[in-house]
């Protein structure tokens, strides 16, 4: 477990260190495309955060490899190797992405030969436990597709859900942290060292995302861009894969007892083939309903829009926080949720447990613009606008007359440009201007007159 926490700190640690001069780097590039119509966010903002979290994972393989207990697995398996080099390819095709936007189809063709790489270097599923059947062998062909179907859904999920600042990163961070625990407990408690390659991913993979995440944190100082999204989404995948296909049911000798307890003692075995699904349940629902919705319409499944699970949570009311902490929730819910089912498949109280976080979590999501107020015998002690509305009037001094209608009418015009952005008319800010989302990092500073008038 140290050599696993080492290798996570390392990668969380350069993926963190990089991520600053690759801002820099990405603005000096130009990676820096304008607003468009179903952007969140309102100033330009460099891509390629990608390009650290790839040497994160490049830092976190290599201090693997020279760890005494983690040596071994290089040596005895060639996953790690397959994972860099389809880690490499896919990383290659989101940069150019994020530079010179290419064509969806082309990225998804990368996306297959990314998996078709791994799949070559030994990285590829043979055999299915299979409920009431057993454990069912592959043949190539079929391994192969299997593989690069859950490679191609796994990659373009996480891409989906790439919409607000954080959202990606702590999302996936969440799934790689259930998944880690998950292939631990197989690897440790069972002594399957087949086991070992996924947990090393999911250690590797947690280490990129908070790494990353300090810097992509609402208001984002970068994004990950499709260099990012695509490469966390494809070494979740490539875990996936190999605790699912490469770990023999058999080897866990939990067929004894009764018929009932067998029954309850093999979930363990069944679980890879629905974790995997559940750490990816709320992007692949997005991914899903999207493909639906722009189908019905007579669109390109491939077509961007505004419909996206985060967009609708902030048309119903949810600031951007409060959107992406919700989305944080259900998903440790689901993730956790099955990881904890695994272990005790025979408890009531963790399906009470489910049902009652999800209740809690329904409350939260349908009361958007709920405002705890505090007693009045506390309203000293909290912030204003936490206070009932006499008592906040009560606070404002008569002389801030002037400033408060000068806030109300600035106010009324932001909520009037709001009102057009969200009717389309969003005037693009020009990339690359200075003061913009801190796009003078690398230039000559603004003026003092300068920085009044960009705000």
């Amino acid at each position: 477990m140290r050599e696993y926490l080492l290798t996570l700190c390392i990668t969380a640690a350069v993926t963190y260190l990089l991520t600053g001069p690759v801002r820099k780097f990405a603005i000096v590039a130009g990676a820096m495309p304008e607003i468009r119509a179903r952007d969140v966010h309102r100033e330009p903002t460099p891509r390629l955060g990608g390009i650290a979290m790839f040497f994160g994972l490049c830092a976190g393989l290599l201090v693997a490899d020279h760890l005494t207990n983690l040596n071994t697995l290089f040596e005895k398996s060639n996953e790690p190797r397959a994972l860099l080099s389809g880690a490499a390819l896919i990383w290659l095709i989101g940069v150019l992405d994020d530079k010179f936007e290419i064509d969806a189809l082309i990225k998804l063709g990368g996306q297959m030969i990314a998996a078709g790489v791994m799949v070559m270097q030994g990285l590829t599923i043979l055999w299915l436990p299979i409920p009431g059947v057993g454990s069912v062998a592959l043949t190539q062909w079929q391994g192969t597709l299997l593989t690069v179907a859950l490679v191609v859904i796994t990659i373009n999920a996480v891409n989906f859900v790439d919409g607000l600042d954080g959202l990606a990163a702590g999302m996936v961070c969440i799934a790689a942290a259930a998944f880690f625990l998950y292939a631990y407990r197989i690897w440790y408690s069972y002594g399957i060292e087949a086991a070992a390659p996924a947990t090393l991913f999911a250690a590797i993979l947690m280490g990129m995302c908070l790494g990353f995440l300090p810097h992509n944190m609402h208001p984002a100082r970068i994004f990950m861009g499709d260099s990012g999204s695509m490469l966390i989404g494809l070494v979740l995948a490539a875990g996936a894969i190999s605790v699912t296909g490469q770990v023999d049911p058999d080897a866990l000798k939990l067929f004894a007892g009764s018929e009932k307890e067998a029954v309850h003692q093999t979930v363990p075995v069944y679980i890879p083939l629905l974790l995997p699904l559940t750490i990816i349940a709320v992007p692949a629902a997005d991914l899903i309903l999207a493909i639906v919705r722009r189908t019905w319409r007579g669109q390109s499944p491939f077509a961007a829009d505004r419909g996206h699970l985060h967009h609708r949570l902030l048309e119903i009311g949810h600031s951007h926080s409060r959107a992406v902490l919700i989305m944080y929730f259900w998903s440790a819910l689901i993730a956790f949720g099955a990881l904890t089912y695994s272990v005790n498949s025979a408890s009531m109280w963790i399906v009470l447990s489910v049902v009652i976080l999800s209740t809690i979590g329904l409350v939260l999501l349908l009361l958007p613009r709920f405002t705890p107020r505090a007693p009045r015998w506390a309203e000293a002690f909290v912030p204003p606008r936490y206070r009932r509305g006499s008592a906040a009037k009560a606070d404002v001094p008569e002389t801030a007359g002037t400033a408060a209608e000068a806030g109300a009418e600035a106010g009324a015009q932001a909520v009037e440009g709001l009102q057009e952005d969200a009717a389309g008319d969003r005037t693009p800010v020009a990339a690359g201007v200075s003061g913009v989302n801190g796009a003078s990092a690398v230039g000559s500073r603004a003026r003092l007159a300068d920085r009044s008038r960009s705000r």
